[in-house]
Formats: structure tokens, C-alpha cells, sequence
């Protein structure tokens, strides 16, 4: 049965905010994983603008004895090369880390706000987020 108008937007919020907290943890979790994957790639360009003559000519020792114009511009080129491979590895490692904790079956739909005796999706699958439930292994996911 529907619930009251003041009810309904109680439970709107909750379900509001429990989604707004999985979408957070969603992100974060990404851009934790883009940041170590693409450590190497943000390194190497990093010292390349650092050091070249045209760009940010640093005063460093390494600058001065070890990096010149011709190798800061590798650099640079080395490390925009790389980004793309790290970016695949770094969808693929986010994609199959959501996927094994299923992070995607915490959204809640908003129905569960407007009805009464609608229970939640992670009490009817046996845990918060359906961890504690048997994982189908028939499920093949290609990245």
C-alpha cells in the first residue's frame, strides 16, 4: 500500500542518501584505483614538463645533470604512450572489483520510498549488498 506524503519523503531521503553514499564510495574507489595505476604515467610526465627548458625549466639538480630538452620531450611523449594501456588496466581492475563486491546491486530503487511492506533488496539477498549470498559463477563479464 502507498505510504503518507510525509512518509514517502522521509523514506525518499534515506533511499536518496544511502544511493548518494554507494555512488561516493563508487567514486572513490575509482579514483583510488586510476590514481595507483597511473602513478608511473603521472610521474614521467610530471618530471618531463618539470625539467624542460620551454616549460617550467626547473633549477633542480636532476634538470641540470641529467635531463635535457631532448630527453624531457621523451618523457613527455614516453608518458602519454603509456597512459592508454594503463587507462584499459585500470577500467579493467575498477570493473572487476565492483563486480566481485557487486558494488552496483547497493542502488536502491526509489519504490522502496513510495510502498509499505517493500522490504530492502540487500535483506531479501542475504546481507548488505547481497555479499553474504551465493555468487552465480555462470556470470562471464569481458572487458
Amino acid at each position: 500500500e502507498p505510504r503518507s506524503t510525509w512518509c514517502c519523503l522521509a523514506w525518499t531521503l534515506a533511499v536518496l542518501l544511502m544511493n548518494a553514499l554507494v555512488f561516493l564510495i563508487n567514486l572513490l574507489l575509482l579514483f583510488v584505483i586510476f590514481t595507483v595505476v597511473l602513478l608511473p604515467t603521472i610521474v614521467v610526465v610530471y618530471f618531463g614538463f618539470q625539467c624542460h627548458s620551454q616549460v617550467l625549466h626547473s633549477s633542480a639538480r636532476y634538470c641540470k645533470s641529467i635531463l635535457d630538452d631532448n630527453s624531457s620531450s621523451a618523457l613527455i611523449i614516453l608518458g602519454f604512450i603509456i597512459m592508454s594501456p594503463l587507462i584499459v588496466v585500470a577500467m579493467a581492475t575498477y570493473c572487476s572489483l565492483a563486480r566481485r563486491l557487486r558494488l552496483f546491486m547497493c542502488f536502491q530503487p526509489y519504490s522502496r520510498a513510495v510502498y509499505k511492506g517493500v522490504k530492502w533488496r540487500w535483506y531479501e539477498e542475504g546481507g548488505l549488498c547481497g555479499c553474504a549470498k551465493g555468487w552465480n559463477t555462470q556470470v562471464k563479464a569481458w572487458v
